[in-house]
Formats: C-alpha cells, structure tokens, sequence
C-alpha cells in the first residue's frame, strides 16, 4: 500500500508540473508514462493478486506505431516484464483511441508456470488491447488482460 501511494503521489506532482508545460505534440509523437490504479480479476480466487504496481513507459510515434515495455506484479504477485509493440488508432473528433499491442511477457516462474499460454521456455507471447482516452497530458486506459482480467492504468504524456 506504501509503494502504491508513492507511485500515486509521484504521478499526480508529474502530472500537475507537465500540465503548466506545453501539451504533448501528436504530430511528432509523445512518450508516455503510466501506472496501473485497479485491477479486477474476471473469475476471482483468493491466490489473485488485484495490485499490479504497474510502471511502464513507451513511445507513441504520430504514425500511430507504439513501443514499449512495464514491470507490473503478475496475478501470482510474480516481478513480471512486458516487451511489445502495436498500434494506437486515434478517433478524428474525440480525445479517445484503441491501442493493440503484442509482444512478449517474462515472470511466470514454478508452480504457476502454465496459468499462462505458450510459457514453455518462461517468455510468452502476448497479445493485449486496450481503449483510452486524454486530457491534456494525462490519460487512462482500460486494458483487457486476456480472458482472466482488466486493469485500469493512468499515466502522463510528454
């Protein structure tokens, strides 16, 4: 709980100093940094682990290509990695977009091993989505973690 209110208070004094900074430009792109804010579990089991402790950073290109990577506490509260690339698609009139990435995941070790497809040698393709929306420099998105959960992050654009 101490971390997870230090990232909270890390952020929001992030966010409050890049909202007095000019907007982040999507027309050279922008980096984004995020946390994730609550995690629900689709069939949930007291082995479940809701607090992620999600820090990630990527680049979002005004093409619309995204790259990046997080460490996050799996469901099995397991330090796990995230390697990936995708696509945002951005909507013409609203401050909302869909972004779908794939890549690779490392941190399902020992007994929970298999509680994710393809681990066989402990990295995992993956393949994630997700819908967002901005304000300024700051968004959220609701991301979908297979079938098992989804999670809620916020984060910063600069």
């Amino acid at each position: 709980m101490k971390n997870r209110l230090s990232s909270l208070l890390l952020l929001a004094q992030a966010t409050t100093a890049l909202a007095a900074e000019t907007p982040a430009n999507d027309d050279t792109g922008f980096w984004y940094a995020q946390t994730s804010v609550y995690t629900r579990h689709f069939a949930p089991d007291p082995e479940h682990n809701n607090h992620q402790d999600l820090i990630g950073l990527e680049r979002n290109d005004a093409s619309g290509w995204v790259y990046g990577g997080a460490t996050f506490r799996n469901s099995f509260r397991q330090r796990s990695y995230y390697a990936y690339a995708g696509k945002r698609y951005d909507m013409a009139n609203y401050p909302v977009y869909l972004k779908l990435t794939g890549g690779a995941i490392q941190g399902y070790r020992g007994k929970y091993r298999d509680k994710i497809p393809l681990n066989r040698y402990g990295v995992a393709p993956v393949i994630i989505p997700s819908v967002g929306a901005h304000y300024g420099p700051v968004a959220a998105e609701l991301v979908l973690l297979g079938f098992n959960a989804a999670m809620v992050t916020t984060g910063v654009r600069f």
